[in-house]
């Protein structure tokens, strides 16, 4: 991994919220590279619940201050970024007082779905590719964590296609075994046609279930990791029809040799 870059986006990570197989591999997998001469740039979203005072958040007044369009709405975008001290990593957060000043992740006290977390999707796929882009960064692997990442994969290859910073850059997706029960936003689709999107490409979008979101991310990405031992059956056949390479299940213990020759093997071959 020596001298690779890679950018890690992910829905969640430690130690920011509670340990869970997305946000504990969130922060395993960019160590490894870390520790083994990678460059790494981590994001995730800002979410309320998250204490800013214990883990020094700060703005970074030079990434934010622009619009971003959602739904024909203007969203303002807000950049912090922390450091997890022993290991020197720095996380970007992507904010918005909309859609992430609310103190929890992706449910309200009664267990239900945030009625807007489409809207907080398209916002942070948007946001990362924007930062990124003021940062002029180029990854050569982007490793996507988490249903709320997974439309970053569709934009980045159909809204920013001409975008050259990425022309180069590989997409890998995780996938775990279960995001989120029920759908999203049943207008979710129309959101997201609406910054040009064609419909062949996100027609499983008519059901915005969880599988059907991460068969939109592993459609539009170039290799897949199956990062749990539960995937669902039809998510899993799915992912195997593709013909794309796929890193089967590994343990948290033995995933650091097989993620570093897959990303070596096999995403950049």
């Amino acid at each position: 991994m020596n001298g690779k870059k890679i950018l890690f986006v992910s829905s969640e990570l430690v130690p920011y919220l509670p340990e869970n197989e997305v946000s504990l591999m969130s922060y395993e997998a960019p160590r490894m590279v870390n520790s083994n001469g990678g460059q790494i740039r981590i994001f995730m979203p800002r979410y309320g619940n998250i204490n800013e005072r214990r883990h020094q958040l700060h703005e970074v007044i030079r990434l934010s201050g622009m619009n971003l369009v959602i739904n024909d709405m203007d969203m303002p975008l807000i950049i912090k970024v922390a450091s997890i001290p022993r290991e020197r990593i720095q996380v970007y957060f992507i904010d918005n007082e909309e859609y992430f000043k609310r103190k929890a992740t992706f449910t309200n006290e009664d267990g239900e779905l945030f009625p807007d977390n489409d809207e907080r999707a398209i916002f942070f796929a948007k946001g990362v590719v924007e930062t990124v882009k003021k940062l002029n960064w180029s990854p050569d692997i982007i490793h996507i964590h988490g249903w709320m990442a997974s439309l970053l994969p569709l934009y980045l290859k159909v809204y920013y296609a001409d975008e050259p910073l990425f022309a180069d850059s590989k997409i890998v997706t995780s996938v775990y075994g279960s995001g989120y029960e029920g759908e999203l936003d049943d207008q979710m689709k129309k959101k997201v046609a609406f910054d040009g999107i064609s419909e062949e490409h996100i027609s499983s979008l008519d059901a915005p279930s969880y599988n059907n979101l991460l068969k939109v991310a592993v459609d539009f990405s170039d290799a897949v990791i199956l990062a749990a031992e539960d995937i669902p059956e039809d998510l899993k056949q799915y992912i195997t029809n593709l013909q794309k390479p796929v890193l089967p299940y590994v343990s948290l213990q033995e995933f650091e040799e097989a993620y570093a020759n897959f990303y070596s093997t096999e995403v950049l071959k």
